[in-house]
């Protein structure tokens, strides 16, 4: 994974601070809402069989994304 990626190249174990969302309008407030600020450390808890959904946590929570949300989130790897 390379420095200023998106969330949906974090793989199992992997650990990234959100850099920011590419995200506009509802789908960005829903990001912001479940975590996804400027700062948050975000872990990758597991992918699914076929990499869709993925399992993170972030700020306390357990949250699952599609691969088509996740890459709207740009992270820095840890």
């Amino acid at each position: 994974m390379e420095e200023g990626t998106s969330l949906d190249q974090l793989r199992a174990g992997g650990r990234a601070l959100v850099e920011e969302l590419s995200a506009q309008g509802p789908m960005r407030r829903r990001l912001q809402d479940l975590g996804f600020v400027t700062g948050a450390q975000v872990s990758c808890l597991g992918n699914s069989p076929l990499g869709d959904p993925s399992a993170y946590s972030v700020r306390g929570a357990v949250v699952a994304l599609r691969r088509r949300d996740a890459r709207l989130v740009k992270v820095r790897p840890l």
